[in-house]
């Protein structure tokens, strides 16, 4: 691990986001979110998440030294998220993190905001190898096995839908609003699991997962209520739904601990703040292994993630490209 004085940004999505790590210590980590902007879209607006990231970029910026108390002479490298995430909000991080490097003749390093998510959980407890990294977000469902720092093996991913995209596309039949993952974490508390919808898995031989079965049989089902007129709770469908869309990522968990000969489990990304998954992850899995679940405030996307990821590169040997392009369907591979 470095000790070098990291700017971050995050920009993949719908938020903007900074962080200043110093001395391996979080100085500085400003999030602006775009959700009520896109909240009468029911989802993220691709082109216009790419405008209010421009908009908002610099004042980001400027906050984020304000509260460092730094100023760009003070920064030794800057990490950049330049994949997965939507294309252009991706640019106008990319681009801003390319200019300022330039400008300041500053160490670039773009990275991977899987990887970011996964390091959100190093803000807070240290990796004990091999580690499982559950990745559960809107548009990832991955199992990652890791070795080492930056030693990243994809052992399981979703064929189709996203867990979290499912989360979304339930709300949105339900009229529930987006995003619809907290909308249905809370409702399920107050449901009863008396739908029986299929278990989002392919087999119990692999750890790949698909979605778009339950998705369906969900909405489905609500069709098939409301064309026959009979009542139904929504806090009743979601309990349901909910029940079997964390069921394979428990059961796939285990299987990879016993395989894998798992130390620590971590849990990563937007889904890592549902309660609902937490609480059997916290069940199943205590007295087994150590299990770290991130703080609620770095589920989301932000910057703070980026620079903790962004200590275990080796920036002295570090060489800047600034060619490099922005890759919205970058694949998590190992670093080194």
């Amino acid at each position: 691990m470095n000790n070098k004085t990291i700017l971050a940004i995050e920009s993949s999505c719908d938020e903007t986001a900074m962080a200043i790590i110093k001395d391996n210590i979080l100085v500085a980590n400003v999030v602006s979110s775009q959700i009520k902007q896109h909240q009468d879209n029911g989802g993220v607006v691709p082109e216009l998440a790419s405008r209010l990231h421009l908009e908002n970029i610099d004042a980001v910026f400027m906050e984020t030294m304000k509260k460092a108390k730094l100023t760009i002479s003070d920064i030794e490298l800057i990490a950049v998220v330049a994949g997965p995430g939507l294309i252009g909000a991706l640019h106008v991080g990319v681009m801003f993190a390319k200019s300022i490097a330039f400008i300041n003749n500053i160490k670039l390093l773009p990275v991977h905001h899987i990887a970011g998510h996964i390091y959100a959980n190093e803000l807070i407890d240290e990796f004990v190898f091999p580690v499982l990294a559950i990745v559960v977000s809107g548009g990832h469902t991955e199992l990652v096995v890791m070795n080492d720092h930056l030693d990243f093996n994809v052992i399981g991913r979703t064929l189709d839908d996203a867990i979290g995209e499912t989360y979304d596309k339930v709300a949105r039949v339900l009229g529930l609003g987006y995003p619809g993952g907290p909308i249905i974490d809370k409702l399920a508390g107050q449901g009863h699991n008396i739908y029986h919808f299929p278990s989002p898995k392919i087999n119990d031989a692999d750890y790949d997962f698909s979605y778009s079965g339950l998705k369906s049989a969900v909405i489905n089902k609500v069709n098939q209520l409301r064309m026959k007129k009979e009542a139904f709770n929504k806090e009743d469908i979601v309990c349901s739904f909910q029940e079997s869309a964390i069921a394979p990522l428990i059961v796939k968990t285990n299987k990879a601990i016993q395989e894998y000969h798992i130390n620590h489990v971590v849990l990563a990304g937007g889904v890592a703040a549902n309660s609902f998954l937490r609480k059997r992850l916290q069940e199943e899995f205590t007295s087994q292994v150590k299990l770290t679940l991130p703080p609620l405030w770095c589920c989301t996307d932000n910057a703070a993630m980026i620079a903790s990821l962004a200590r275990y590169y080796d920036v002295d040997e570090l060489e800047t490209n600034l060619n490099f392009k922005v890759n919205p369907n970058k694949e998590l591979v190992k670093q080194r």
